[in-house]
């Protein structure tokens, strides 16, 4: 039984009962004790760090037992992993590639030879990290990157704060890329220092083991508790953290406000190369760190762990500009910006030029990954969400390591071509390379409005499915919240946003793309697509249903486009603008005089549009459905009821009614209108604007020609 101890600063999350049924299968237990560690990001962020464990196996060629090494398998995360993201290495195998080890300048040669090693035919592709577990002779082995330890890692009396921490009970290991050489040189550091719990990695991270799961798991928090205690104890005795305060924070609805205006203009200078997905967040501890004297020393030094400086780069961009400067000029916002940018993209590229190696791959995107405004928050802006999110948190990271090493010594980052070699390792090329082809709306996000149900959603699924992020609305709370929930199970947080929105409303419509801007950084495509019915003979159509249809179908299409569009504007990256009409746009039929020329006004407003908006790149283009029934809102008022009516049929047999009046006798649903609008968006017909696409089953009336 464990012995539950007392953690302040990290989560102690092992439960007896649940290891009780691992009990003899020590890989359960690896995976049970990686996914904990993954559980709280003071360990390790997503992605970084590795844990391994070593058990005796039959061998299925001498049938004779062997030593294997079960350890996490390259580019996994170990707060998700599973059995099937391990690697499983024969030890001896591993080990006796000392023998061929030629030295540090071949040692990228070794990773190859680890596929000689394998065990588990299933496995995983090796890490780099794989040696450097397997030359310690431990069952159960941690690799953290925990913000304490590496506090005292990245201080400039790193070594000597260990040893007196820590009385001799850690060892340390200087700065070494990782690899080969330096699972050896951990191999020599515990043979200098018998006994020892750990390992400190300088500028890296930390190395902990224990003969169980358990043992090895309460060996790691213990060593990052110790850690980051010492750090409280010293906040504030070398004087104020960061130097002190340099300027105050706007308050949370400025920061906010001030966020939404300057995210989608970031974006756009960010995205000089490729589309980029914005990140922003305004966390307390970012706030400390941009508001401080100490911003201008610390932020170009760039970060020290590797695993912070891959998805953060040598050093973020800061603005110059005050926390509560007017905005709204946006040719006088990005004056002053591109002066920054541009400096940026040329100390990138001297930083390529002055570190580069004969068979260094080309230079990659000069645009930063972290963007700090100071008073405001940070932005991150990365392929996609969930990249950018993890950026900031490494940053954040990052931003903590700093400030630890400043309380206790003088931090210290990587040496710019010890980090040029980390970036530019052609192992870690190697690993992009291997990376899937993007998908066709990868880097785009879509706004769709009415997207909780019916055209909407199939359309926001679809662009989702295709790469793309959206931002999901409705006008009615509880639909919205149903579908919420919907995605977040079919496709997680990082793949959209959800906002009301009343399409007739100009303040809530600013407030959906504010969201947008704030969770993706901008908006790409717009979809048009909320609307409702009304069907009834001309002499009782009222004013007020005739005001609704018009204030929803052609008001909120006129809004909702100019409001984007100054959005889109901002960027410069331009866009597409996808109108969800009708065939009854072009259709004349019985009791329909409000719908049908509503549509008809959509339709001809939709050509103004993309005659004046080409200028700007940004297309307008049209998708007339008909009878799209499944899911759709505008069958739950009585337009069914007037339709069948009018058409001399029940509301029954409706469905087979439009199907049989089709060329195609098909029924439309709303995926086939979903499709439509990603043949519009997807990239092959990025030269066509002012198009009317019909999706009606083949209604010959409707014909535009």
């Amino acid at each position: 039984m464990s012995i539950v101890k007392e953690f302040k600063h990290v989560n102690y999350l092992w439960e007896d009962s649940v290891a009780a049924k691992l009990a003899g299968d020590e890989v359960a237990l690896l995976i049970y004790r990686s996914n904990l560690l993954g559980a709280d990001l003071r360990l390790t962020n997503y992605g970084g760090g590795n844990t391994s464990c070593k058990t005796i196996e039959k061998d299925p060629i001498t049938g004779g037992k062997t030593e294997v090494m079960w350890i996490k398998g390259s580019g996994g995360d170990i707060g998700t992993l599973k059995r099937s993201g391990l690697a499983g290495l024969y030890v001896d195998r591993l080990r006796s590639l000392e023998n061929v080890y030629k030295g540090i300048e071949q040692e990228d040669e070794m990773v190859e030879l680890f596929n000689h090693c394998i065990f588990d035919l299933k496995s995983k592709a090796p890490s780099i990290d794989t040696p450097l577990h397997g030359f310690l002779p431990f069952k159960h082995i941690d690799h953290l990157h925990p913000d304490a330890a590496i506090s005292i890692a990245a201080a400039k009396d790193g070594r000597k704060i260990t040893q007196e921490l820590f009385k001799g009970t850690i060892g340390w290991v200087d700065w070494q890329k990782p690899g080969f050489d330096l699972g050896l040189q951990l191999k020599q550091c515990l043979a200098e220092n018998p006994g020892i719990r750990g390992i400190m990695l300088g500028s890296h991270g930390l190395f902990t083991w224990g003969d169980t799961a358990y043992d090895c798991y309460i060996n790691s928090l213990e060593i990052i508790e110790a850690s980051a205690e010492y750090l409280d104890q010293n906040y504030g005795k070398k004087g104020p953290v960061f130097g002190g305060q340099h300027i105050e924070s706007l308050d949370a609805n400025g920061r906010k406000r001030q966020a939404a205006a300057i995210a989608p203009v970031l974006r756009g200078f960010c995205s000089s190369e490729r589309h980029m997905i914005g990140h922003f967040t305004d966390d307390a501890r970012v706030l400390e760190f941009i508001n401080s004297k100490d911003l201008d020393r610390l932020a170009p030094m760039g970060t020290s762990c590797p695993d912070h400086f891959l998805r953060t780069k040598i050093s973020p961009l800061v603005l110059e500009l005050e926390a509560n400067a007017n905005l709204a000029d946006i040719d006088d916002l990005k004056e002053k910006l591109t002066p920054a940018f541009e400096a940026y993209r040329h100390m990138y590229k001297a930083y390529y030029d002055n570190c580069k190696h004969e068979n260094s791959p080309a230079i990659r995107d000069s645009n930063p990954v972290v963007v700090l405004y100071p008073g405001v928050g940070m932005f991150t802006f990365s392929k996609d969400k969930q990249t950018a999110r993890v950026a900031a948190e490494f940053y954040t990271n990052a931003i903590n390591v700093m400030k630890g090493a400043e309380a206790v010594s003088e931090y210290t980052s990587l040496p710019r071509q010890e980090a040029f070699d980390i970036e530019y390792w052609l192992l870690e090329e190697a690993k992009l390379s291997r990376q899937p082809k993007p998908k066709p709306l990868s880097g785009r996000i879509a706004l769709i409005t009415g997207s909780a149900g019916g055209i909407g959603k199939a359309t926001a699924k679809r662009f989702i499915d295709e790469g793309g992020v959206v931002v999901i609305n409705d006008n009615d709370s509880n639909r919205l919240e149903s579908a919420r929930t919907e995605f977040n199970t079919q496709f997680g947080k990082d793949a959209f946003a959800a906002v009301l929105l009343d399409v007739t409303d100009s303040e809530k419509i600013v407030n959906a793309y504010n969201e947008a801007a704030l969770a993706f950084g901008g908006v790409d495509i717009i979809v048009n697509c909320a609307g409702l019915s009304i069907s009834k003979p001309i002499e009782d159509h009222t004013e007020k249903d005739w005001d609704i249809l018009y204030d929803v179908l052609v008001k909120g299409q006129f809004l909702v486009t100019q409001k984007g569009l100054e959005v889109m504007r901002k960027q410069a990256l331009g866009g597409d603008v996808i109108n969800i009409v009708s065939k009854n746009a072009l259709v004349s039929g019985p009791n329909n005089a409000g719908y049908g020329s509503a549509k008809a006004a959509q339709l001809h407003l939709s050509r103004l549009n993309a005659a004046e908006l080409g200028g700007d790149g940004i297309r307008v283009n049209v998708v007339n459905p008909d009878a799209v029934i499944s899911d759709s809102k505008i069958w739950e008022s009585g337009w069914a009821e007037g339709r069948a009516k009018a058409y001399g049929v029940t509301v029954a047999e409706l469905p087979a009614y439009y199907a049989k009046r089709t060329l195609l006798n098909k029924i439309i649903l709303p995926d086939d209108i979903a499709n439509a609008c990603f043949v519009l968006v997807g990239g092959l017909l990025n030269k066509s604007t002012g198009n009317v696409l019909n999706v009606d089953g083949g209604v010959a009336m409707a014909f535009v020609r």
